[in-house]
């Protein structure tokens, strides 16, 4: 039986929470989603940019209720990720107030042992065992880049001055590229969807600790927030974690 917990804060330093997410579990915990959108920090209206994208994306999803035998997740979650996109660049273009809003976006759908992620900008996933934390997503980043050209390292993309410019996002173009993710899991594991506020003040290493360090998605999630609050969470910070 999966199970399931989310957390959202607006952080120490910010005024506004821009994060938005969403998840549910369905068919007696056969089948389970859930997603995170940052809207893009120091953006006019990035908090309605999260949200219209976790309500569109949310529309979508709600077909996994009504579908018989296994579901098309991969085809689903880049149609949601498309309309997203959509309807953030519609308001953007059309309203004043939000005008150069735009947002991140990562989401799954979990069917039994079947993972499938879909990712646009630098919010992420993660696949946790008792023997290791992975991530499953690439950030859309400046500091992506960097590292994957071997002109950075991880550790040095951490604190680097650019490490919060993506180089994708859902809303700032009339179309975006999505990336798309399968996998299997086991019982046992843990899956972890987060925004950026997250990762940039708790490591992974201390991700896979508190992970470990047992309870319920609602403990660890609790855990993981008072960590990244205590370190002064410049950011809005979100947590979603499936126990699976």
């Amino acid at each position: 039986m999966v199970s399931v917990w989310g957390l959202t804060d607006r952080g120490i330093v910010r005024r506004e929470n821009q994060d938005s997410c969403a998840y549910e579990i369905i068919e007696d915990g056969d089948l389970a989603w859930g997603v995170v959108c940052d809207g893009m920090g120091g953006a006019k209206a990035g908090d309605i940019a999260s949200k219209m994208a976790v309500e569109t994306f949310c529309a979508h999803l709600e077909q996994l209720r009504d579908l018989e035998g296994p579901p098309p997740a991969a085809d689903l979650l880049l149609a949601a990720a498309e309309d997203a996109n959509r309807v953030v660049y519609l308001k953007a273009e059309t309203d004043r107030d939000c005008v150069g809003m735009g947002t991140t976006l990562v989401g799954m759908i979990l069917r039994g042992t079947t993972l499938w992620v879909v990712n646009v900008g630098d919010s992420r996933a993660y696949h946790i065992t008792k023997q290791a934390i992975r991530r499953i997503t690439r950030d859309h980043s400046v500091v992506e880049d960097l590292v994957a050209k071997g002109d950075l390292t991880p550790e040095q993309a951490r604190n680097h001055p650019q490490k919060n410019l993506i180089t994708r996002a859902l809303g700032t173009a009339r179309r975006v590229k999505a990336d798309l993710f399968q996998e299997t899991v086991a019982e046992g594991d843990y899956l972890l969807l987060c925004s950026d506020g997250l990762i940039n003040e708790v490591t992974d290493q201390e991700i896979h600790r508190e992970v470990l360090a047992g309870g319920t998605p609602q403990e660890i999630c609790q855990r993981l927030m008072t960590r990244t609050l205590d370190s002064g969470a410049p950011d809005n910070v979100t947590v979603v974690l499936f126990q699976l």
